[in-house]
Formats: structure tokens, sequence, C-alpha cells
């Protein structure tokens, strides 16, 4: 049963931890990937910064002021204003613009220039190395060039605003002469409309007889102004007084309508009486006072009969006065609607009074519009002719050059520094991509994930790397070397196999794996050894009829062996099964190698055999040969229990390992599940499974410390061992 989850902040952070310990462990795989790139491009760096031509960079500042007035402006004077960006952008392209670039480059040479002598647009070469750098907030622009001779930078930046200086100063100048010149020719005609429109003017009045049109005008246009008020004021009187009554009107209406008693006083409109206050305040000082006297007196007391008649009173006259207001609310809407009439009335008048004096005057405004246009033109344009004589004299320059550049010292690129530090970045980050992208291409298989995931299979264990060459030594490393940290990993297989649902029917197991040297050999022999040291008869059977290996692996001298049953050669199991100098453990080598070895281990002596074998021992071990190279481990592994598929760690692709774990399933044969062997836990594999290392570090060395403590005990130690772990096994089962 899978134990309580986590909280979310926890299985968040276990799951970053994670990725960033992946993304570590991909980085130490490839480090050499990583370390190369790195170099590689920081090599690069130091190439490009040895052989690149040191570039100089001169600057100079110019102010753009306002502009100068233009001379075609009437009554106010236009004035460019420099925070206008439009004029301030359009100087900044004229900067840079073709026919000024092409003064530059004719008067200081520069097609001869060694920079620009093989550009094919040397106009456009130069511009490359121009900069534009307006300075925020202010009228100031820094014009910078680039050359490898910090002389003809300077030279460049100087000539070019002393070019563009004398450009804009010659611009100015062809405009004023223009404007000079155009202003001279309408003068002459601007004076005769002058004359002409003055003496039409003078004919309407004398035709009208109006020596005061304009007095007249304003008179009656106070009048209908005042008229216009007075409307709207009645109006709005008539209107207001028309809401009371209608207001007081639905009241009524609704009192009726729900037979209430109608008590007009309580309408707000006649409630805000000053008399009926006054009123309501006397009844209720009466009613005090009545309440006071019934306290004291009966009903029938004179005193109390004279209170209730005054409270009567006062309600009557209340109510006299409430009529009396409504009355007065309707002759006040009567008043003013026939007031609104008369002023409506009033100020009609007057409109018609106005639209005929507007129609009189709109012929004369015309006219003495005319007159003032002609007149102001006129003397505009004759102001301006004279200035513009003066302008073209004295023209004002709005640009100043506010610092000349100077020969730099220093070179601006390359930047040595950043170059480098982009160089190390660079590098880190290519050799980073490269070993994602290696790890991304690498589908082989590493671990546990690997196996469950995209396998299919149980796990079974890990085998560590064992870091020798003696066939001997590494077919029995868990009995050479029983506190070795591969023998440890054997033991794991085993605890594992017999912890499988049911693992009392898997008597007889076959090893296989995909490809050869993947280690089947020697994870079924040293499987076989750490079985047998825990009591339980072991047989070991190397069934890899083409390439055997347990009898140099046992130092066995050409025993007679598994071919010779097959042949017929011997008919006796017990004559081909021979004892090993660990307790609980045979082996039936292969002996000599067949002639036709898939037929024998596809015939019916194979499964005699196995029959035979399945009720002399508790454990049968079968090595077979790789699944992809023949076609015998299937045959074998049909007419056992099952089959632990060896995968060699960093080794076989997964598509690999899947198309041949299809092959054995749809055979038949059960898999139990996968041991990855050969990983080296202390040296390049290090970094994905040193946590088992170190826990198998651990009871090494807890196995050597007890060793060393028991002294000449160990035998009997041992003994006691195996027998123990006899005992845990059968359990276990």
């Amino acid at each position: 049963m899978e134990p309580n989850a986590p909280s979310g902040n926890t299985e968040f952070s276990a799951s970053e931890s994670l990725n960033l310990r992946h993304y570590w462990h991909v980085m130490l795989e490839r480090r050499w990937l990583v370390i190369t790139a790195f170099i590689s491009v920081f090599i690069l760096s130091i190439i490009y910064l040895v052989k690149a031509t040191p570039i100089y960079q001169a600057t100079a500042t110019l102010q753009i002021n306002k502009e100068s007035n233009s001379v075609m402006d009437i009554g106010a004077p236009i004035v460019f204003n420099s925070n206008d960006q439009e004029y301030l952008q359009t100087q900044y392209k004229n900067l840079l613009s073709r026919s000024l670039i092409e003064s530059v480059v004719e008067d200081l040479d520069l097609k001869k220039d060694e920079r620009y002598s093989q550009a094919q647009d040397t106009v456009r070469a130069v511009q490359g190395d121009i900069t534009i750098s307006p300075v925020r907030l202010s009228r100031l622009v820094e014009v910078s060039v680039e050359h490898p001779s910090p002389r003809v930078a300077a030279e460049i930046v100087n000539k070019l605003l002393q070019n563009f200086l004398a450009l804009n100063q010659d611009q100015k100048r062809d405009r004023a002469l223009d404007s000079y010149n155009f202003l001279t020719s309408q003068v002459q005609g601007l004076a005769n409309d002058v004359r002409q429109a003055r003496r039409a003017v003078f004919d309407f009045r004398k035709k009208e007889q109006m020596p005061s049109l304009e007095e007249s005008q304003n008179t009656l246009k106070a009048q209908l102004d005042q008229a216009n008020a007075n409307y709207l004021q009645a109006q709005e009187e008539a209107v207001q007084a028309q809401q009371r009554l209608d207001t007081v009107n639905n009241l009524i209406a609704e009192m009726k309508s729900e037979n209430r008693e109608l008590d007009i006083s309580s309408i707000p409109e006649i409630a805000s009486s000053v008399i009926i206050q006054g009123l309501r305040i006397d009844r209720a000082r009466a009613q005090a006072e009545l309440a006071k006297l019934e306290e004291r007196y009966l009903e029938k007391w004179p005193a109390v009969k004279e209170a209730k008649e005054q409270i009567e009173e006062y309600t009557n006259r209340i109510q006299e006065q409430a009529q009396y207001e409504l009355e007065a609310l309707k002759t006040a809407a009567r008043f003013s609607r026939a007031k609104a009439d008369r002023a409506k009335a009033s100020y009609e008048l007057a409109q018609r009074e106005m639209s005929r004096l507007n129609e009189l005057k709109v012929e004369y405004d015309n006219l003495v519009m005319e007159q003032e246009q002609s007149e102001q033109i006129y003397l505009t344009m004759l102001g301006k002719t004279k200035e513009m004589d003066l302008n073209t004299k004295d023209m004002y320059q709005n640009l100043v050059i506010v610092d000349q550049a100077i020969v730099p010292f220093n070179p601006v690129k390359p930047r040595k520094a950043l170059t480098l530090l982009l160089g190390m970045i660079g590098g880190m980050g290519l050799g980073f991509a490269l070993a994602f992208f290696a790890n991304y291409l690498d589908d082989s298989v590493k671990s546990q994930d690997d196996v469950e995931t995209y396998l299919k299979l149980n796990f079974l264990g890990y085998i560590p790397n064992i870091k020798s060459n003696s066939l001997v030594e590494r077919d029995q490393q868990a009995h050479l070397h029983p506190q070795s940290n591969a023998a440890e990993g054997f033991r794991t297989v085993r605890a594992a196999i017999s912890l499988v649902h049911k693992s009392d029917k898997f008597k007889v197991l076959a090893f296989t794996s995909t490809i050869p040297s993947e280690g089947k050999s020697l994870v079924t022999s040293n499987l076989a050894i750490v079985t047998a040291q825990t009591g339980v008869r072991t047989l070991l059977i190397d069934a890899d009829l083409r390439r055997p290996s347990m009898h140099k692996a046992f130092q066995m001298q050409s025993p007679v062996g598994l071919s010779a049953y097959l042949t017929g050669q011997v008919t006796d199991v017990d004559e081909i099964i021979h004892k090993t100098e660990i307790p609980n453990l045979d082996i039936m080598c292969c002996g000599a190698v067949p002639d036709n070895p898939s037929e024998l281990v596809g015939s019916k002596k194979m499964g005699e055999l196995l029959n035979a074998v399945r009720d002399k021992y508790d454990r049968v071990f079968v090595d077979c040969p790789p699944v992809s190279a023949v076609s015998d481990p299937l045959m074998v592994a049909s007419r056992t229990d099952g089959i632990v598929f060896v995968t060699k760690f960093n080794k076989i692709r997964r598509d690999h390992a899947r198309r041949t774990i299809q092959r054995i399933q749809d055979a038949g044969v059960f898999i139990l599940g996968n041991v990855i062997n050969d990983i080296d836990f202390e040296g390049k594999d290090s970094y994905y499974y040193s946590y088992y290392y170190y826990q198998n570090r651990y009871y090494a060395s807890y196995y050597s410390n007890e060793k060393n403590q028991k002294g000449g005990k160990s035998d009997k130690g041992n003994l006691a061992t195996k027998g123990k772990g006899k005992k845990d096994d059968e359990s276990a089962a």
C-alpha cells in the first residue's frame, strides 16, 4: 500500500529538485562535450580578438536650435519648435542623406581610402560607419564615425558637420531669395485691390443711407438678448409653477383612487406654507394641553370640551388655508403661463427686426471684410518684402557645432573583455545545448524508470561494474569476493526474484539479453552462486551451444556437457552434471560445440532434460544466447518457467530492447523482470546511482568490520549465515 501523499508544496519541491538533479546528471554525463564546446568557442573568441582590426570612434556634438521665422508668415510668426520630433527626426535623416555624404567623400577623397576602396558603393559604406545618437531631453545630437584610422574618423565627422551646416545655410538663402522675388511681384497687384475694396464700401453706405449701421445693430442686438433672457426666465417660471400644480393634483387623485381621507394639507407643496406650519404648531400645543387635562378630568369636563373644540377649530383653519394655498398654486400657474406668452411675443418681434437689419448687414460686412483682407495682405506683403531684403543679407543659422571631433586614442572595437565574456557564455550555452541535444538523442536503457516506463517490465536490480579482466573472477565474483558491491547487487536480484508473486512456481529460469556482451552469463553464474549460498540446491546450465563460457568460468577442461546428451552420446543426465567447489551448486557445461545448435535445443531431448533436472534441484538457471542473434533462447525459454532479461547499462536502445521483449512475449514466455548490468558506480556512471553506491559501501564496510572482529570464527559464522539465508529465502518464497 502506498504511503500518504505529501502536501502540494512538498511534491512541487521534490519534483523541482529531481529535475535539477537530472539536469546536473546530464551535464556530468556529457561533461567532455560541454568542456570541448566551451574551449572551442573561447579559443575562437581569442582568435577573433587577435585577428580583428582595431576600430576607433570619433564623436562630435551638434546643437539644433529653433528654426528661423518663415518669410510667408501672416500675423504672428511661425517658429519650428526644437522639441518637435518630426523636425528633429528630419534633421537626423538629413545627416545621413546621400547627397551630404557624397560631398564628404568627394572633399576627403575617401574612394582611395583602404577601408572603402573595395566597396561597390562608397557612399553606403561610409553611411554604415556613421551613427546618429540624439541626447535625451535636449537639443543635442552626437554624430560618431568608426574607422580603423583615428585621424580619418575625426576628419569624416568634422567634414560631415561642416558640410551639413553649409548646406542648411544655402537652402535657407535660396528659399529667402525665391520668396523675396515672389513678394515683390505680388505687392503691386495688392495695391490696386485695396483701392477697389475701399470704393465699394463707400458706394454701399451712400446708396442705403446707413451712416451708422454698426450702432443700430448693437442696440437691436442688446434688445434681442434682453427679450430672449426675459422669455427664458418666464418660460422657466411657468414650467416650475405648472410642475408644482401637477404634483398636487396627482397626489389628490391618488388619495381619491385609494379611498383615503382627502387631506390636502399633508401634501408637501401645501404643507410647506408658513401659515399652515404655524397652525400645526398651535394645534400640537392644544393637543398636548388636552392630554394633560384628560389625565386629571373626565371627558365631559368643561376644560376638556373647550380644548377639543379648539383643536377642531385649528384643524378646520388648516384645511381652509390648504384650500387657499391650492387656489394660489393654480393662480400662479395661470399667471406664469400668460407672462411667458407675452415674453415670447416680445422676443419674436425683436427677432424679426434683427433679421431685417442682418440682411443689410451681410452685404455690408462682406464689402468691409474684403477691404480689410486686402489692406492686411497688402501691408503684410509690403512689410515682408522689406524684411526679406534685410534677411537675405544676414541669414540666421540655427545649427551649432558644440564640440568638434578629436582624434581618439583608444579603439572601441573589438571590446576584449566583453568578447571574452560572451565567448565564455556562448561556449557554456553551446556546450549545454549540445549536451541536452545528445541526451535527447540518447534513448538507451539506463535506469529503473526506463525499464518500468519504456520496457514495461518489473525491475529486479542493478549490477555494478566488476573491474577485472579475468573471466573466472568476474563470473565467480559472488564466491571469490562475497563482500563486494557486485556480490551485494546479485543478492538484491536474488531477493527480488524470490519476492515475485508465486515465486515457488519459477524453479527453472532462463537468462538472455538483446545482443552479445551484455553480461547475461555473468549475471547467470553469479546469481546461481548467491542462490546456492543460501543452501538451495542449484543447477547452472550453459545452453549457449554457439559460444559457451561456463566451463572457462569454473575452470573445467573439456567436460562432457549438454551437447553430448542432446546428440544421444550420453543417456544419463547425471553423467553431464559436474560438482563445483561451491556448496549446493552443480553445473552442466555445453561440452563440444555442435553443428546444429538450433535443432538440438528445439528437440524433445531438451524438454526431457529440463524435466529431469526439475525434480533433482530447487533452482535451475539456464544461460541462453542473445535473442537478437539467434532463435535458440526462445526455444529453450519456452520449456522453462520464466525468463530474466539482462540489459547492459547505457548500451541498448529502448526500441531495440522493446522489439526483443516483444519477440519473447510473442513466443508465450513469461518475463520475470529486467536486470541492469555493468554500472560503474565509482566512475563515469556515479552521478546516476551515487546513492546506491554509497549504500553498498556502507554495508560492505559493515561486513568487513564484522569479519575482522570474528577472526578465526569466520568459517563458522559463514555456515551460520548460509543456514539463516536459506531459512529467509524459504520463508520469502
